[in-house]
């Protein structure tokens, strides 16, 4: 994997946007392969379809590019994206694509992660402010994606400080995060929510204890529900079973890596 952009995309554009995507779509088309089936390379989609940039032949998988130009090594907490309302509809309609986001200095990958599209809840969406009436399209509303907000089983490094991952590592970590996978979005929000806070927690080994000292941040994202540590011990009840964490003694669990 050649991590080096090929400049020469860039001659004829003088839009900086311009030629971050050709760059950065050009880079994915000759480097990328599908990091959920394997197929070698994936294909650019030519009629510029709304919802995705590229296409894997072998699993009709689709996927959407972001990137950003980064000085720093880190991938960010946050990355532009378009219109709030066209992206919650696509998520809650389970049609969005598999998100790849990259971030570039000195025309090269620093990171190249994906997030698989069952990671994506209406929470990780943050709303941005009406654009101004003096703005050429006053009122639009746009979001970011909140990234930091995805757990790490749903931010698989492909490229990671400007080292490439291993191809089968990258295959073996995408089905993994594949039994987490729930059409049911609240059931989805959940799961995720409980996943991220058991992130937070810095060790291995960690208590029901810990776990619930996120009551009141799970209570303000699920203000429905009024059985919090129920439902929490119902996520990790699910998370054992998919072998992301086991019970050691009563009310104490194991993150398995």
């Amino acid at each position: 994997m050649n991590l080096h952009f090929d400049n020469r995309l860039s001659a004829g554009y003088k839009s900086g946007s311009q030629i971050s995507r050709v760059v950065t779509e050009g880079w994915m088309s000759s480097n990328m392969y599908c990091p959920i089936c394997g197929a070698p390379v994936l294909k650019h989609y030519t009629a510029n379809k709304p919802v995705a940039d590229f296409f894997c032949e072998d699993c009709a998988s689709d996927f959407e590019l972001k990137s950003k130009e980064s000085k720093t090594a880190h991938v960010g907490r946050t990355i532009a994206d378009g219109a709030y309302r066209t992206m919650i509809e696509r998520i809650t309609s389970l049609r969005n694509p598999n998100l790849f986001v990259m971030t570039y200095s000195n025309w090269e990958v620093n990171n190249l992660l994906l997030i698989p599209n069952y990671f994506f809840t209406p929470a990780v969406i943050e709303k941005r402010p009406p654009l101004k009436d003096t703005a050429r399209r006053a009122g639009w509303i746009g979001c970011n994606i909140g990234i930091g907000d995805i757990p790490d089983s749903g931010r698989i490094f492909i490229v990671k400080n400007s080292v490439p991952e291993d191809k089968g590592k990258v295959l073996d970590l995408y089905q993994r995060s594949l039994t987490l996978k729930t059409e049911r979005m609240d059931s989805r929000g959940w799961l995720l929510d409980v996943l991220k806070c058991i992130d937070k927690i810095q060790t291995t080994s960690f208590t029901l204890n810990q776990v619930y000292a996120f009551v009141d941040v799970l209570q303000a994202k699920h203000p429905e529900n009024n059985f919090v540590k129920d439902k929490i011990r119902q996520q990790l009840q699910y998370l054992r079973d998919k072998g992301f964490i086991e019970f050691t003694a009563r009310g104490e669990y194991r993150k398995i890596r």
